[in-house]
């Protein structure tokens, strides 16, 4: 599976980006009501917590490497 497929956990980090990206769009561009704006408002939230999620299991990864390097060189 590569990266950019959905994952049974959820999207993504490239496909909730892109849709975190799209729901600002829509708030800025404005136009929506009250409970429109909620809404995407909610599901932005969602979607920056799905990121930052992504993001830190991929630090973790990375930090998980740089310290089996570390024990190896020294």
């Amino acid at each position: 599976m590569t990266a950019e497929e959905t994952t049974e956990a959820g999207p993504s980090y490239e496909q909730a980006r892109d849709e975190l990206v799209e729901v600002v769009r829509k708030l800025e561009a404005g136009g929506v009501t009250l409970e429109e704006s909620l809404a995407l408002w909610e599901r932005g939230e969602h979607l920056a917590g799905v990121c930052q999620t992504w993001l830190d299991g991929a630090r973790a990864r990375l930090d998980a490497v740089r310290a089996e390097t570390a024990q190896d060189e020294g």
